[in-house]
């Protein structure tokens, strides 16, 4: 039975994947900078704990991994799906708020992902790595500069820990998630002109629920891609095929 973590798994992607991995068997540590909403979606899951995290801090990462390993005694995959967004034109963003997204998206990435490496590797027995990219990882998009750069950042990121972990027998692949219907994009698709611009750029016409990407992530953290590492895969409604 695999031990898998969830970063962000309070709500949205992180939520929904943490319900697929839990009902096909995993033992799950839902993982969240809000402890009350971890909490909520664990209780919901036959066999799973809750932990409080902030990823950006790299001690929070290591207890994080201390937990999980104290609990069930392992770490076989893990999926950071923490991360955060705001807009506003370049010259008008502050310092503040460009440092944040950067500190959650991309490093919180990366040391969520270096503390579960570390545990795996000195298990021996590696495991399997899925990190929540963008669209916006190879797209730009107008006012979401720290966003982009923070998702093409963590495109990087997981496609060279892919390599560096490889001899270890840790895989890491990276899911590229479109418009999707979540708390953090709620604001915007409640805008009747701003959904309609997103759906134009979205050949399927509507925005996914977080299962639908979920599912996917289900795939990459499975012995069903076992050959798969380093790769991005979009999950955006044909968004890139039209680009």
């Amino acid at each position: 039975m695999a031990v898998a973590i969830v970063t962000g798994a309070g709500s949205g992607i992180g939520a929904a994947t943490a319900r697929i991995l839990a009902h096909r068997g995993d033992r799950v540590v839902c993982a969240d900078v809000k402890l009350d909403t971890a909490r909520q979606t664990a209780e919901r899951l036959p066999d799973a704990i809750a932990v409080e995290v902030d990823v950006s801090s790299a001690t929070s990462c290591d207890r994080m991994v201390e937990e999980t390993v104290g609990r069930y005694g392992d770490v076989d995959a893990i999926v950071t799906c923490a991360g955060i967004e705001k807009h506003g034109p370049g010259h008008e963003f502050s310092e503040e708020d460009f440092d944040r997204i950067i500190d959650v998206n991309l490093k919180g990435t990366w040391l969520s992902a270096r503390s579960a490496a570390r545990a795996m590797i000195k298990a021996g027995h590696g495991g399997t790595m899925v990190m929540i990219g963008s669209i916006n990882s190879v797209r730009g998009n107008p006012g979401a500069s720290a966003y982009c750069a923070s998702k093409g950042g963590v495109l990087m990121l997981g496609r060279t820990l892919a390599l560096d972990w490889a001899p270890y027998g840790i895989r890491v692949n990276i899911v590229g998630p479109g418009v999707v219907d979540t708390p953090m994009s709620a604001k915007s698709l409640a805008d009747p002109q701003r959904r309609a611009r997103m759906m134009e750029r979205t050949p399927l016409g509507r925005p996914a629920p977080p299962e639908e990407i979920a599912s996917v992530i289900g795939f990459l953290t499975s012995d069903a891609s076992s050959f798969m590492t380093g790769a991005y895969v979009p999950v955006d409604g044909g968004t890139l095929a039209a680009w």
